[in-house]
């Protein structure tokens, strides 16, 4: 089973200073048949205005990914972690028994657009931990590079969850293929240009849930950048 989920369906919140899609239910957004996949809870994406940003808040037990497509995302926390995270790089962020942060754009005339992803840990109270890492274009260009697993295979950040996340750049007779293990299902967002997912034709923004199928095969790609999870069923 492959079911695409269009840009234009996802929940959209505007606050002025932060404009948000949702792909699942998150905050006001509630669709009782968008409430995951998986162990895939939210992803968001986000686009904060100059000057502006995400006020301290917490979490608790949640893996939390962040992918930076354009601007400069400004993190600190109560673990002492003050970071900039740029595009390219990956930031995980374990919550585990409870973490303070914010996320801020302090550039003054240009907009920080980034998705925001929580994946359900498989394990609980843990202490709280943060990692981040940079992933070359040219190791995604025509291909689909481990940015995200629970072992940190090939040099990828960990997350204490089950549950693999790759990142591609495709374009002109590119292609790739990822095998599903029975049992586990695949998430596809395309986060910008265009793809095709099994035969199935993707613009940005769109995503295609997985479920029964055997592989994922990306084809057909026009200046795509896609993310594709495994996960846990």
């Amino acid at each position: 089973m492959l079911k695409i989920r269009k840009s234009n369906e996802r929940g959209y919140a505007d606050h002025g200073w932060l404009k948000s899609f949702h792909s699942f239910s998150f905050a006001d957004y509630y669709d009782p048949q968008h409430m995951g996949w998986g162990n895939l809870r939210v992803i968001n994406e986000d686009r904060i205005a100059p000057g502006t940003g995400f006020g301290t808040h917490g979490h608790r037990d949640m893996e939390i990914i962040s992918y930076v497509l354009e601007g400069n995302l400004a993190h600190k926390d109560s673990m002492g972690n003050v970071k900039g995270i740029p595009p390219g790089d990956v930031q995980r962020m374990s919550a585990g028994s409870g973490v303070q942060h914010s996320e801020f754009n302090h550039a003054g005339d240009a907009t920080t657009h980034f998705l925001q992803i929580w994946i359900q840990p498989n394990v609980t109270g843990i202490v709280p931990s943060y990692e981040q890492k940079t992933f070359a274009d040219s190791a995604k260009q025509g291909q689909l590079r481990l940015v995200a697993s629970a072992d940190g295979a090939q040099g990828s950040v960990t997350i204490h969850a089950d549950a693999r996340l790759y990142a591609g750049l495709f374009d002109g007779d590119q292609s790739a293929q990822l095998k599903l293990v029975a049992g586990r299902k695949g998430y596809v967002h395309l986060v910008r240009g265009e793809i095709a997912v099994n035969g199935s034709r993707l613009a940005a923004g769109d995503a295609a849930l997985i479920d029964g199928e055997e592989l994922v095969h990306l084809t057909l790609g026009k200046s795509a950048e896609v993310l594709v999870f495994d996960l846990r069923a």
